[in-house]
């Protein structure tokens, strides 16, 4: 009986588009007079559009209207999107085709739960779309991460109860936000950015299908 479900988040998750929106954020910092570091902008990865803005201008001190303040989320995302139209499944990042592969295979339960507004056409463009049974994205939500909405609903789709979900995240906000709802963290990528997680590994190449069986089991030990 299969009573296990996985969500994944998209960003520096499954694809490697943290670094376009990093281009793209700095590029908005600097036409405000701010210089975003990539300290800061780990505090942005996971996080939407409109409150990732918020942060930048109070980290810079700066106030705008409301009128500039649509025009650069929607600027910023056109810059974010003219390197997401050259993505090709060459940028799935490492281990994580065969790791989804590996689950379809079992039959497990698979969501997408992302902040992302463009997730349906990432997915399109690496040929991920299909693979995945439930998708929530920054379309579907009004809370951001560490909210724990997108995961919420994600797993109301599933039909799977929280607790019973495992979340695979690369941002201290989307760990928060697994933890919030009570779902098993998985940290993909720096332990000591996401040590609130349960469980931290590189990348996906780290899972094998024993430590899967033992996370699905809830026998990994850290």
């Amino acid at each position: 009986m299969i009573n296990k479900g996985f969500i994944f988040d998209l960003d520096g998750v499954i694809v490697d588009t943290a670094h376009f929106h990093f281009k793209a954020w700095k590029k908005t910092a600097d036409e405000i007079g701010f210089n975003l570091t990539e300290e800061l902008n780990e505090k942005l990865k996971g996080v939407s559009r409109v409150a990732s803005l918020q942060k930048i201008l109070e980290w810079a001190d700066v106030s705008i209207s409301q009128e500039q303040f649509e025009k650069i989320t929607y600027e910023k995302n056109e810059d974010y999107l003219s390197y997401v139209r050259k993505m090709t499944k060459a940028d799935i990042l490492p281990g994580v085709y065969d790791f989804i592969e590996n689950l379809k295979q079992r039959g497990y339960p698979i969501g997408l739960g992302s902040a992302s507004k463009n997730a349906m056409h990432i997915l399109e463009r690496v040929e991920l779309l299909k693979m995945f049974d439930v998708i929530v994205d920054g379309n579907s939500v009004t809370k951001a991460k560490p909210d724990p909405e997108v995961f919420l609903n994600a797993a109301k789709l599933l039909n799977i109860q929280p607790q019973d979900c495992i979340v695979f995240e690369d941002s201290e906000a989307g760990i928060q936000a697994a933890n919030i709802a009570k779902m098993t963290s998985i940290g993909i990528g720096n332990p000591t950015i996401l040590f609130e997680a349960k469980y931290c590994f590189k990348d996906f190449t780290e899972i094998n299908s024993e430590i899967l069986s033992k996370l699905i089991d809830k026998t990994l030990t850290n």
